[in-house]
């Protein structure tokens, strides 16, 4: 046992020491920051905890992070997540969806000059000796996820991080779109909706790069060596990933709605894929590609546009540059194969109430060391700890439910395709659903959940200790970087699916601060060598999350009452409407959301009323008024959801929060109203306030005493 572990036991079994984003929305306080003591363990959650070793945690993420394990290519992998999850007591077994995917074949990138030289792009990672997994053969090429196969060949234009304002900023300032390839740097919208924008614009191909401006303080510019010779960006990494539209709807995009089984009808996939083709490249290939239009249309110093300069030595001009070219081809094989989610149980004495715990195991690369196996070695040492515990003749009062999904990096299909597959018994018993992804790409804890679990989740971090300095916790050094706020869920990980269908959801990870080393997302570099060297040397941090996840599943299945705060939901509730009121206010015209307002009243009458009840099924150890109570928490969540979904997305039902429709991870809150005033949709906008009143008076209806 690593030492770090050992001072935990030490701190836990005493108990008197003193201790002194991914983006993350962050427009409320729900949570106040405080300064507490590391809070004492009882002896379940003792077992719990010391069953981490951050060596066998290591020795997972060696296993996970050492083969190609593409979606639909990694069957033996997840057998051996079952068969590590059955020596710990669980019930395992595969299940099995035959889904669309598709695989690279070839492509190619050249900038023609109008001198009539050529530059020709590689589109490849260098090979680095002291990272071995670089050079496997099996390695992955540099691809897009359901990108389209076709050939382009056109002038350019550089469309910043292509969302619908830059596109637009583009237009006033004259600059010509129809026919052009865009090069789009990554940040802000899921990279689908870039190709997406692009093509709604008359752009016939897409060019993403990354840019070492968002990479932090950690870069070659301040003076750091680029990986492997340290912690800055290496300048050939390039960031795979999938261009489905993630923002209309996840999952297979021919089963929409229903899961992709032996037989299953096809429905056509084009409303969520790309019809231009797309490539992902380098810093290093962008450069001569962004070179190439200075001094062309408009200096990126003068677009006015929020994050259009990166750091690079180009002015980031908008080009195009005339007789200066792309030409592009993308190739890719489509299929319809299988995939394999793991599903392991522990069956609970209340068969009624579950918490579904999950991670993703499939990767763009042969490592993946972060993004997700940070994750997939935690949920394998969640269930070696959770076994320790069934030893002792333990047995929880919910049932437990840990699954390993598959194809999550194409568009989160492994999770989709099960929860419609189970969506019955999910709605009718789903307690809650915890996600873990990346685990650990740095230092950072960050956590996004529906606001009933806001009070357990910051109350189990007071347990854990943060490697960072001896005496922080895990509470300490996350509300150090979220001003004591939890982020709200938008998408963009396997919690969507559980959120949309009305099932209380939380996400959870530590990751990449601004003096980290800079994590190489979807990246050959995210790899089990700079996992070891530089992201968490000795897996510390991954320990430490993992204490932290089992020690909160361990509270939301065994705690007699389910731990939920629903007075925090009012709060967030009220704050999301003074969002919407401020939205509304600088708009062109009012819209009138008394109802809402009054929706929300209601909704803090029936949730003060039920903790009352909660109270009083304690005190007089009422086992029937306990029931009633612990299924009132299970199922309010249900009745935020809208039949038929939000407008033009049907898959997206919540009308609290959901991925904005040009973001496609970051979260729109009241999304049906917000949205339509955004667009200036103003009687939308008035339905959408009836609509969404609706669902919040049917969650206080199943909350009302």
């Amino acid at each position: 046992m690593h030492p770090y572990l050992l001072s935990f036991l030490i701190f836990a079994s005493l108990a008197t020491c003193c201790v002194r984003d991914h983006a993350f929305h962050r427009p409320r306080s729900i949570v106040k920051r405080q300064s507490t003591p590391l809070v004492p363990l009882t002896s379940d959650e003792a077992i719990l905890a010391n069953s981490f070793d951050n060596n066998t945690v290591s020795d997972w993420n060696y296993y996970y992070t050492h083969g190609a394990h593409l979606a639909g290519t990694n069957r033996t992998m997840a057998q051996w997540t079952a068969d590590r999850w059955s020596e710990n007591g669980f019930q395992t077994r595969l299940d099995e969806y035959l889904t669309y995917l598709n695989y690279p074949v070839s492509h190619s990138l050249s900038l023609t000059y109008p001198n009539g030289s050529v530059f020709k792009a590689s589109l490849e990672e260098a090979v680095l000796t002291e990272d071995e997994t670089t050079s496997y053969p099996d390695r992955i090429p540099t691809f897009n996820g359901y990108s389209f196969t076709g050939n382009a060949t056109a002038e350019y234009v550089y469309v910043g991080r292509g969302q619908v304002a830059d596109f637009e900023a583009l237009l006033r300032l004259s600059v010509p779109l129809e026919g052009k390839i865009a090069l789009a740097k990554y940040g802000g919208p899921f990279r689908g909706l870039k190709v997406k924008n692009a093509a709604l614009y008359g752009m016939i191909g897409c060019v993403l790069f990354t840019d070492p401006g968002d990479d932090g303080n950690i870069t070659e510019a301040n003076g750091y060596a680029a990986y492997p010779d340290g912690p800055a960006r290496n300048p050939t990494s390039v960031q795979r990933g999938s261009v489905q539209f993630l923002s209309t709807y996840p999952g297979d995009p021919t089963t929409p709605g229903y899961p992709s089984k032996e037989g299953s009808p096809r429905a056509d996939k084009s409303p969520v894929v790309p019809s231009i083709p797309s490539l992902p490249i380098s810093y290093a290939e962008a450069i001569p590609l962004l070179r190439a239009l200075d001094g062309f249309g408009t200096p990126g110093s003068q677009v006015n546009r929020t994050n259009w300069v990166g750091a690079l030595n180009v002015t980031y001009s908008t080009g195009p540059a005339p007789g200066a070219t792309l030409s592009m081809s993308n190739v890719m094989r489509d299929a319809i194969t299988p995939i394999w989610d793991a599903v392991g149980i522990i069956n609970g004495t209340i068969q009624d109430e579950v918490l579904v715990i999950g991670n993703h195991r499939d990767a763009w690369i042969v490592g993946g060391a972060a993004d997700p196996h940070s994750g997939s070695a935690i949920t394998v040492e969640l269930s070696k700890a959770f076994g320790r515990l069934l030893a002792t003749g333990w047995k929880p009062r919910r049932t437990i439910v840990l699954c390993s999904w598959d194809a999550e990096e194409y568009g989160l299909v492994g999770s989709t395709e099960w929860v419609e597959e189970h969506i019955a018994w999910l709605t009718g018993s789903t307690v809650a659903y915890l996600n873990i992804d990346v685990g650990v790409s740095g230092k950072s804890p960050g956590l996004s959940a529906t606001p009933e679990l806001s009070t357990i989740a910051t109350n189990t971090m007071k347990k854990i200790l943060w490697p960072t300095s001896p005496n922080e916790t895990l509470y300490d050094a996350w509300s150090a970087e979220s001003d004591g706020e939890v982020g709200v869920l938008g998408s963009g990980s396997d919690y969507t699916s559980f959120l949309h269908n009305g099932i209380s959801s939380l996400d959870m990870g530590a990751d990449q601060g601004p003096d980290d080393p800079v994590y190489h997302y979807h990246s050959n570099y995210d790899s089990y060598h700079w996992m070891s060297t530089y992201g968490d040397p000795g897996y510390h941090y991954h320990a430490a999350m993992g204490q932290y996840l089992t020690l909160l599943a361990y509270h939301l299945a065994n705690d007699e009452m389910i731990p939920y705060d629903l007075p925090a939901y009012t709060i967030a509730l009220r704050s999301y409407y003074d969002e919407l009121l401020a939205t509304i206010n600088s708009s062109s015209e009012m819209v009138d959301t008394s109802e809402l307002a009054a929706a929300i009243a209601q909704f803090e009458t029936s949730a003060t009323e039920v903790m009352a009840l909660m109270d009083q099924a304690v005190s007089t150890d009422d086992a029937a008024l306990k029931t009633v109570v612990n299924h009132k928490f299970r199922d309010f969540q249900r009745g935020f959801t809208s039949a038929g979904g939000l407008p033009d997305r049907e898959f997206f039902k919540h009308v609290v929060n959901a991925p904005g429709i040009d973001t496609g991870y970051a979260p729109t809150t009241f999304p049906g109203i917000t949205e339509a005033v955004v667009a200036g949709n103003f009687s939308r906008a008035a339905e959408w306030v009836g609509r969404t009143s609706l669902g919040i008076r049917r969650a206080a209806d199943i909350l009302k005493t």
